[in-house]
């Protein structure tokens, strides 16, 4: 028998990515990416080594920094460790992380892979001629990068398009991780407890479910009737806006917009409340604007577990979760979604690099779902390797 040997969660999280190692057994014979360099902006956490490693299968230079407040510092000495260029450091500070971006165009990358738009945007105001497009994770990133389609006019796959995974990794796995997390910041139940959700796209639904089924009362506030009417057919609550939150316990943001809930929220916000965001941003709640709020006594900080209590003048106070970032990849044991959906997800990031990188997407297809081909091709590979 072989001595016992001592792994890290790294090598647990890769050996358990079934599909992106079959992906990446494939390119190290296709190598399609020989010769290109692949930047790449998203975060720095175990389970994206595991797409890294596939695209370096593949013949690629990779350049790599991480976003706000998710860069896991093994995660980049591994990397490193394999010969990675990986410019990032754990931080919450914007212009320390731009710095970062920066440094990822300053190589020139023939292709990026983004997460939130921070790469493409800066290459739509600094364009360079050998950038050949990429991939842009969120539909957060989607909708800032918009309006620079004429600038960018390059091939982007927007990887949050595909069905895949919006029901894999946005419905599944955010939300049993946005619960997860709740669990693992604040070591508190959820029997009985109201919880209201903002949002009820993939992510809404999947935490709503999640929180529903761990015995709560879950409300869901959103923006559009017909999603509200899809959420009330559910079986979930949809009270207007201002009965949400004052009668809510946890309050959860997974909207993609900024300003969900701010200090104008005072007033309605319920004694003890906990607050978390699931969204790419962390400007979902308005975290700056509570601290300044001249309703705000204090603040007092629980440093290890990443939670602020708010102190209000008239005796009131609520938490938050995070400061605000999204709270999967924030506090304590930060472990992001679960290994199968991400497998899921990373293998439509490698598959839509391949095609860009093949180059047989013109400028029409900036800022575009994942080919239905390409959706296909993973959802049958992944169930071959279930079955």
């Amino acid at each position: 028998m072989d001595q016992p040997s001592s792994l890290s969660r790294i090598d647990w999280v890769g050996r358990s990515c079934r599909l992106l190692a079959a992906t990446a057994a494939e390119f190290r014979e296709t190598l399609p990416f020989a010769g290109l360099t692949i930047g790449t902006g998203i975060h720095l956490e175990p389970k994206t080594v595991a797409l890294l490693m596939t695209l370096r299968a593949g013949g690629a230079h990779l350049v790599c920094t991480g976003n706000l407040n998710s860069t896991q510092p093994e995660t980049v000495d591994y990397l490193r460790a394999q010969g990675v260029t990986v410019f990032a450091t754990q931080t919450t500070d914007t212009d320390e992380h731009g710095a970062s971006l920066d440094a990822i165009l300053a190589e020139k990358p023939d292709l990026l892979l983004d997460n939130g738009g921070d790469l493409f945007a800066r290459a739509a105001e600094r364009p360079y001629a050998n950038l050949l497009g990429g991939t842009e994770e969120t539909t957060s990133g989607r909708t800032r990068l918009l309006p620079m389609r004429d600038k960018l006019a390059k091939p982007i796959l927007v990887i949050n398009d595909s069905p895949i995974k919006q029901f894999a990794e946005n419905k599944h796995g955010v939300g049993q991780s946005l619960f997860e997390s709740y669990l693992r910041f604040t070591n508190r139940s959820t029997n009985g407890k109201r919880v209201t959700i903002f949002g009820y796209g993939a992510c809404g639904r999947g935490a709503a479910a999640c929180f529903r089924n761990a015995f709560s009362t879950v409300s869901v506030v959103d923006i559009d009737p017909v999603t509200t009417l899809e959420a009330h057919l559910d079986g979930f609550v949809t009270p207007l806006r201002a009965e949400a939150i004052r009668s809510a316990d946890i309050l959860i943001t997974v909207t993609g917009y900024p300003a969900i809930i701010t200090a104008a929220d005072l007033s309605l916000i319920k004694d003890g409340a906990i607050l978390m965001n699931g969204g790419h941003f962390p400007h979902e709640i308005y975290v700056e604007g509570f601290r300044n709020s001249p309703d705000i006594a204090g603040v007092d900080r629980y440093e290890a577990e990443h939670i602020e209590t708010i102190r209000m003048r008239d005796g009131r106070s609520f938490h938050i979760l995070g400061a605000g970032h999204m709270a999967n990849l924030a506090g304590p044991r930060p472990l992001g979604n679960t290994v199968e959906s991400m497998d899921l997800g990373f293998a439509l990031q490698a598959r839509c690099l391949e095609r860009v990188a093949k180059g047989r997407l013109g400028r029409e297809a900036c800022l575009v779902p994942v080919p239905a081909d390409i959706d296909a091709m993973v959802a049958s590979a992944y169930l071959d390797l279930a079955r």
